[in-house]
């Protein structure tokens, strides 16, 4: 048995870009099994107690005034997705998010704001963008999960709704097993310590580049797959 027997899969979409400062307002938890079908999953819409950007509903859809008519109590969606990760971290499932640093670490800060316990995950996170950005380096073009599906041939039907864009980084996650599988396709705890020095060499790379040629005072967080908040 390997990790791509059976994924799990994790998204959000929030209030802002700054994973410290924004707020969830909507998520995805869904099961995939070894062909990327969906098992089961779940799907959150909160009220996140802030007014939502114009800018960050025009992405995902979500105004302040959907979020407050239909959305639950934001605490109460965080104990229930912190369930969800916590029931998929007990069982040693691959968790697979997309730019996971982005999503840990606003989840992570959301639940110390809210009271509630995050889950402590093991060395189950997958992220395929840190992936990608390693087994293919050299790639032109952008590595946003759209351009990244496409290049993995994964159908990405609603981009910035959580379950379509959670459900394609799965499938991508898959992919890169299968194409690159003695890199991807190994142990999960072999394959966090590369994700971890993949992700600080990827760090260590754009600050050189960024200091080089726009601001030699730039710094690249390299923290993977949580940082500091």
């Amino acid at each position: 048995m390997t990790w791509t027997d059976r994924i799990a899969v994790f998204d959000t979409e929030t209030t802002g870009v700054d994973p410290a400062q924004a707020r969830l307002v909507t998520a995805f938890v869904g099961l995939l099994d070894a062909e990327g079908e969906l098992e089961r999953g779940s799907d959150w819409l909160a009220d996140p107690g802030v007014e939502i950007p114009e800018r960050a509903a025009a992405v995902h859809g979500i105004t302040t005034e959907i979020a407050r008519a239909e959305g639950a109590p934001i605490a109460e969606v965080l104990q229930k997705i912190a369930d969800s990760l916590a029931w998929i971290a007990r069982h040693g499932i691959a968790l697979v998010i997309y730019n996971a640093p982005y999503d840990l670490t606003l989840f992570e800060a959301e639940c110390r704001r809210h009271g509630v316990e995050p889950p402590q995950l093991g060395p189950q996170v997958v992220d395929p963008l840190v992936i990608d950005r390693a087994v293919d380096k050299y790639r032109r073009g952008k590595r946003t999960l759209t351009d990244t599906a496409a290049v993995y041939e994964v159908e990405l039907m609603d981009a910035h709704d959580a379950a379509s864009d959670s459900l394609a980084a799965g499938r991508v996650a898959l992919a890169l097993a299968r194409r690159y599988p003695e890199q991807v396709a190994i142990p999960l705890d072999a394959l966090h310590e590369q994700q971890v020095r993949w992700a600080r060499e990827q760090a260590e790379d754009f600050q050189a580049y960024m200091r080089r040629t726009k601001d030699p005072e730039f710094v690249a967080e390299g923290d993977w797959p949580v940082r500091p908040s």
